[in-house]
């Protein structure tokens, strides 16, 4: 097999090429406009009327997540770990996508709240749910720099652009539509996107498999590489630390997938807040589970991909340059595509790009506008007021991720550092949640301690581990012991906290937690829809078993 190299990542794309990426462009912006005539109010706005159907809202959920962090991020995992990239997908999302639609969608939707910090404030109180919202802010406009940079990759290999020019232009697009059409203009784009995304990578993974001679010539090149026969394998060597990943089954199945995976997939409001604009209660329940559905089959089109830039790329792996890993997709459209299918794979590179920032923005304008500036701020102003803070907000977090595209930069492997940030944010709101849920008795002062101790524990150890006082085998491994530390401390602090503390009335409680079900909708919550295949519970628990079924080629 002929190793290709690693002369620039500068694409050669045609008339046709551009003729496709200006298509897709002009087409998102149309999409903008025609969402624009239904926005009336700020729920309109943030929300889309709460009107989508299941399967929209179940295509934008998985969409917002497949953005260009996902494609770039995880392409380079499997580059660097191999088939252990895999437990991202089926123990660190499918399980908690599912868990998310059967068990907490009911408390989100029957409740009314209008974003997840909304409901931490009804269920403890004010402090707790400012401090959310704040950290939530933050990481949305640290995650949406993540998907600027990667776009800045593309763009860079696209038309030659010095990154910030990419970064910027890209941010312009984006900020249109959904300053035009809200929510309703970023999740029917999303829809559109997961086709787009889906149509740009397919063809990669089909050319390369066939350069290397199908799988089976895939896993023979893969042995021979510093991956070795660790490489082919998700579970085998995780008794201890020897493997690709550096961690043992412990930190995967507690770090990733509990705290980790349920910590953004259950409490993360860019994703929960598709779910939030379904028609009704069995849609809301049914959008995360849709959504699995698709994530089981994802890392044919990412972490395969990765496998192949890893055999067919010389020196991929540098820590800077063009060879790091984060390019692996970009190199691989290189060196693989003809022109044509190499326009569809930039465009749906593109797509991923506004798929992740979509999400991200939207979530950041909905929670600044309502949780902080309408809570805090402004109280009892006309709600056109609120839709134009909203509009200002969107144009806000489209500049700060500008700014924070540049830190995103100094990682070789972007995965690594949004790891980071979800064992920093999401771990700690994760252990709040679940314990406050099931727990009535714990108090509003357990519940802001507790995530308070929960965030502070897992940055110290980051901090530490930054600084070489406390050693990790990966990146990764420190953020699947970073989020179960946060996870440990939260319960800690709350145990220790509640019994000397008053809690909260119980009637006020009402919808919020386990034996108060007042308001939630409770005749859906078995039932679903008579139909077998729109039963929620049904559904969900068909994807469980096929996620641990999907194991054991791979054990």
């Amino acid at each position: 097999m002929d190793t290709l190299a690693a002369d620039g990542l500068r694409l050669r794309l045609d008339a046709v090429d551009y003729l496709l990426v200006a298509l897709y462009f002009v087409t998102v912006l149309g999409v903008g406009f025609a969402a624009r005539r239904a926005i009336r109010t700020s729920v309109d706005f943030f929300l889309s009327g709460r009107s989508l159907p299941a399967w929209v809202t179940g295509l934008a959920f998985v969409s917002a997540n497949l953005g260009a962090l996902e494609i770039i991020g995880m392409a380079a995992n499997g580059a660097q770990y191999g088939y252990m990239t895999l437990h991202y997908y089926w123990i660190g999302a499918v399980p908690a996508m599912v868990f998310l639609g059967i068990v907490m969608m009911p408390f989100y939707y029957g409740s009314k709240v209008r974003s997840v910090p909304e409901y931490l404030r009804l269920r403890f109180n004010r402090p707790t749910h400012l401090f959310n919202a704040i950290t939530f802010a933050v990481a949305q406009v640290l995650i949406a720099g993540v998907n600027l940079f990667a776009l800045a990759l593309v763009m860079q290999a696209l038309l030659g652009w010095p990154q910030w020019v990419s970064i910027v232009v890209g941010a312009f697009i984006v900020l249109s539509y959904i300053l035009l059409g809200g929510l309703s203009s970023a999740i029917y784009n999303e829809v559109l996107q997961f086709f787009v995304i889906l149509a740009g990578l397919i063809p990669i993974t089909v050319i390369g498999l066939q350069k290397v001679g199908g799988f089976g010539g895939l896993m023979d090149a893969v042995k021979g590489t510093s991956l070795g026969e660790a490489g082919l394998h998700a579970w085998s060597g995780t008794g201890g630390s020897d493997n690709p990943l550096g961690a043992n089954w412990i930190g995967i199945v507690f770090g990733l997938g509990f705290v980790l995976s349920f910590g953004y997939w259950t409490t993360n409001f860019a994703e929960v807040q598709r779910a939030l604009s379904a028609r009704n209660m069995s849609a809301a329940r049914r959008t995360p589970i849709i959504a699995a559905y698709p994530k089981l089959l994802i890392p044919v089109v990412t972490v395969i991909p990765g496998l192949i830039a890893l055999i067919t790329v010389q020196g991929l792996g540098a820590k800077e340059g063009d060879l790091t890993y984060n390019n692996a997709i970009p190199l691989l459209m290189r060196d693989l595509l003809p022109n044509g299918v190499l326009g569809v794979a930039v465009t749906g590179l593109l797509a991923s790009f506004m798929a992740g920032m979509a999400a991200n923005v939207s979530g950041f304008n909905t929670v600044f506008t309502y949780d902080i500036w309408q809570e805090y701020v402004k109280k009892d102003m006309p709600d056109g007021y609120y839709l134009r803070v909203g509009r200002i907000a969107t144009v806000a977090g489209v500049v700060i991720g500008i700014g924070t595209a540049f830190i995103a930069a100094g990682f070789d492997n972007i995965m690594n550092y949004i790891q980071a940030l979800f064992a920093l944010f999401n771990a700690p709101l994760f252990a709040t949640f679940i314990i406050g849920m099931f727990w009535k008795r714990m108090t509003p002062l357990a519940g802001f301690l507790s995530l308070a101790a929960g965030s502070l524990a897992a940055l110290t150890l980051y901090l530490l581990y930054l600084g070489d006082v406390i050693k990790f085998n990966s990146d990764l491994e420190q953020s699947f012991w970073g989020a179960g530390l946060a996870f440990v401390t939260v319960a800690i602090v709350a145990a220790v906290v509640t019994p000397l503390t008053a809690p909260k009335p119980v009637e006020e409680l009402d919808g919020l937690v386990y034996g108060r079900a007042k308001g939630m909708g409770t005749e859906d919550l078995l039932a679903g829809d008579e139909a077998w295949y729109r039963n929620p519970i049904a559904l969900g628990l068909f994807a469980v078993a096929l996620s641990l079924l999907f194991y054991i080629p791979v054990w």
